[in-house]
């Protein structure tokens, strides 16, 4: 009997003494403060129509390779439509998600996918709470020397594929 009140009160002892570290709550991430602030690229002067119709004809290269049907949308560095082309059979309703996703990316100069990560891998949901956010691929800065001209946004595929149109539209920047 004394054996077995020594296992219970080395059980009781061993589950305090766990719990006690339990109960220290981890650091929390969104407390961190960087040292740089973060995505800030400096505004350059507005993309040029030019500039925006050879950002479309890449994605449209890129997306009819694969047999994609999309909606290109680019924006200067306000965030203001320069230029769109919808492909024949793109989604009507894409129509508006790729000019909203080119919005988002010359906003908040980053790409759209950084806020879908951010919901759907770091589970921060605050960022379903700012204005203008599309926590969805396909949307991504125009940089020329360093500097944010605009954005290009794809939508009528999946959020993969859209990204994919994308870089390849933006990669005519240099």
């Amino acid at each position: 009997m004394r054996f077995q009140s020594f296992l219970v009160l080395a059980a009781v002892g061993l589950c305090a003494s766990l719990s006690g570290q339990a109960q220290t709550p981890p650091a929390n991430p969104l407390d961190a403060v960087p040292e740089a602030m973060p995505f800030d690229v400096p505004y350059g002067a507005p993309i040029s129509l030019d500039q925006a119709q050879s950002a479309i004809a890449s994605a449209i290269a890129e997306a009819k390779k694969h047999h994609w049907k999309l909606n290109i949308a680019v924006v200067d560095s306000g965030a203001n439509l320069v230029a769109f082309q919808r492909m024949d059979g793109a989604q009507l309703a894409s129509i508006a998600v790729s000019q909203h996703k080119a919005r988002a990316a010359a906003s908040f100069r980053r790409e759209t996918r950084v806020f879908e990560d951010n919901i759907q891998l770091k589970q921060n949901y605050y960022t379903l709470t700012i204005d203008g956010v599309v926590a969805s691929r396909g949307g991504i800065p125009l940089v020329e020397g360093g500097k944010l001209i605009g954005a290009i946004g794809c939508s009528g595929g999946t959020g993969s594929q859209d990204e994919v149109a994308c870089k390849a539209g933006a990669a005519t920047i240099k």
